[in-house]
């Protein structure tokens, strides 16, 4: 059984093992730290993090009201950035080797493993370009949702989906405005990624990561854990995934019948 997210700061041998299996087999790992909310001003300044280089973008999640898709494993999400928007159908989690080589060989599809303190997670995503317009009219319910998705990510809804859920019968669940910020902070040699997300009460998930290949695993885990430290950042703090708690933040307001 693959761990979606482990409440323990560190994983048993067991764990360590199946993340290693997952990591072999997969296309990218991308490694993620959520700041504590008490510590993002520190870790913003200590990063030498520009809000000015930033870039705004919007994202919506479709579901049920219930979650359905998510306990099935499946996360379907659209993407409203300035350069163009685009759509997902995320599977999580999954077996690399299990999946069908169709889908595996599709351009369009990618095998990640997501780490972070205590838990990781591998999913498989079938990814298109959407216009920026027609996400918001599907999120104001004035465009199908289906037509947002390609014939390819339709075909995989429709086969990974439960029984009697279809594209259209999906609510939208969202927009949460994101900031997201790609920089290189001096004493770091790879590239990190900074995303706040923020939402209608105003709690904010601020989240750091940096991408690698497979092979690189071990040594990105152990450069960045020693850059972080060393400027301050904590990396006991509760973890939080992005996805989760934007779908149950969105779906407590929808009406269920």
């Amino acid at each position: 059984m693959i761990r979606r997210m482990a409440r323990a700061r560190t994983l048993t041998e067991a764990q360590i093992a199946e993340a290693l299996d997952l990591v072999k087999d997969a296309d990218s790992v991308e490694l993620k730290l959520t700041v504590p909310d008490t510590d993002q001003r520190s870790a913003v300044m200590s990063l030498g993090m520009d809000p000015l280089e930033a870039e705004i973008r919007q994202i919506v999640f479709f579901d049920t009201p219930d979650l359905r898709l998510t306990e099935a494993g499946v996360v379907v999400r659209a993407r409203r950035v300035r350069k163009g928007g685009d759509t997902a159908v995320k599977l999580r989690p999954v077996v690399p080797n299990e999946l069908p080589r169709k889908l595996r060989r599709s351009p369009q599809f990618g095998v990640e493993v997501d780490a972070m303190p205590g838990a990781f997670v591998c999913s498989g995503s079938l990814k298109s370009r959407a216009d920026n317009g027609h996400i918001q009219r599907a999120m104001t319910g004035d465009r199908a949702i289906r037509k947002l998705f390609s014939t390819e990510q339709r075909r995989l809804f429709a086969e990974r989906a439960p029984a009697g859920v279809e594209l259209d019968s999906l609510v939208p669940l969202g927009p949460v405005n994101v900031i997201k910020l790609k920089f290189s902070p001096t004493g770091f040699a790879r590239r990190l990624v900074a995303e706040l997300w923020s939402f209608p009460d105003m709690s904010r998930i601020l989240e750091l990561s940096t991408k690698c290949a497979p092979a690189e695993t071990a040594q990105v885990v152990a450069e960045a854990r020693a850059f972080l430290t060393e400027r301050g950042v904590d990396l006991t703090g509760e973890q939080e995934t992005k996805t989760r708690k934007a779908l149950e933040y969105f779906a407590q307001a929808v009406p269920k019948s």
